[in-house]
């Protein structure tokens, strides 16, 4: 690193953040009483005259919630589906009907699955990001300007779905895993190549944000993503994680020390398990508990549902995140069995 380095990324740093001060409409605030927005994924699967009415009827009542942003965790169809660019516009199309602004992450059966049609997964891929990612902007009706890592970072230039914006203060990421195990179980050379150039351009991104919402004095940091990156080894303690491997260099070697160390609660979001779970199952080197860190797993099909997600860093003596169902009636599974270990 040359002397000059640690200016420039100060100075980048700090533009990144006078960006994110407009991103909400008006200057970063300290948020006291705390705000919402609403998580899904894993869904729609199947045909669109079964799958399409009860997840149309998810993103009514969603708009009814007028969020300031909704995120989408990924799989928006399920693994055997087709991967052509028809059912990429109808995917479009369905996030076009979120009223306020909708922020995605590719999912496995997005891209990844393709291969079981005998699809190239890699121009799968690439379709996605000319699709979902070709503006420094999310989906929705209403759009809100993002920062791609794409944009500010030469290295990883081709990783426009790895995205950061700010709200009242706090820092959103999303980076791009993929279950069940991101890739690295692939036949093909070249997928396994993406699958850990990915994950390097994840770390890096994942570095970045927890530096900015260090230098921004940030209240939280939200980061969002596809893949269940834990297993469970020990039947005797069904809550004790492991990382997997193919999540070592995002989830195990940086992102968790990362919030071990951090002076402010940070939340991941994830999918892939289509089980609605909040916890803070995480562990440090130590196999310590990480209790700053919190999960939250959305639903996901067959239980059309989303999640409401209330952050409030500075409500003392209360958690920083709280985490309220939305449940749709015309769910095709209406029941849900919540698992929580907060």
């Amino acid at each position: 690193m040359t002397a000059g380095a640690p200016l420039r990324r100060r100075a980048a740093l700090a533009t990144l953040g006078s960006a994110l001060l407009t991103v909400s409409g008006g200057p970063l605030a300290q948020p006291d009483d705390g705000f919402e927005f609403v998580a899904l994924g894993d869904m729609p699967y199947g045909p669109d005259a079964i799958a399409g009415p009860p997840y149309r009827h998810l993103i009514a009542l969603v708009n009814q919630l007028a969020p300031p942003f909704t995120v989408h965790v990924g799989d928006f169809k399920d693994g055997t589906a087709d991967c052509g660019d028809a059912e990429v516009q109808r995917q479009w199309q369905h996030f076009q009907r979120f009223e306020q602004a909708l922020v995605y992450t590719p999912g496995d059966n997005d891209w990844l699955d393709c291969q079981r049609r005998g699809d190239d997964p890699l121009e799968r891929l690439q379709a996605l990001r000319e699709r979902f990612f070709a503006q420094p902007q999310s989906l929705g009706r209403r759009p809100m300007p993002v920062e791609r890592q794409s944009d500010g970072m030469p290295a990883f230039a081709r990783y426009r779905e790895n995205q950061r914006w700010g709200h009242r203060g706090v820092v959103f990421a999303t980076f791009h895993t993929v279950g069940p195990d991101n890739g690295l179980e692939a036949d093909a050379v070249a997928v396994r190549d993406e699958a850990r150039e990915r994950e390097a351009a994840n770390a890096a991104w994942i570095r970045e944000a927890f530096a900015l919402a260090r230098a921004r004095a940030a209240p939280a940091l939200v980061l969002v993503t596809q893949a269940e990156s834990l297993h469970y080894p020990d039947p005797e303690q069904p809550r004790r994680g492991a990382v997997k491997d193919a999540f070592a260099a995002s989830i195990r070697d940086t992102l968790l020390p990362l919030a071990a160390a951090a002076p402010f609660p940070v939340l991941l979001v994830h999918g892939d398990l289509h089980r609605f779970v909040t916890d803070r199952p995480f562990r440090d080197a130590q196999g310590r508990p990480i209790l700053n860190l919190w999960r939250l797993q959305v639903f996901g099909e067959p239980r059309v549902h989303a999640v409401r997600v209330r952050v409030q860093p500075q409500r003392r003596g209360e958690p920083p995140f709280v985490f309220t169902p939305v449940f749709n009636p015309m769910s095709r599974d209406p029941r849900v069995q919540p698992m929580t270990g907060l």
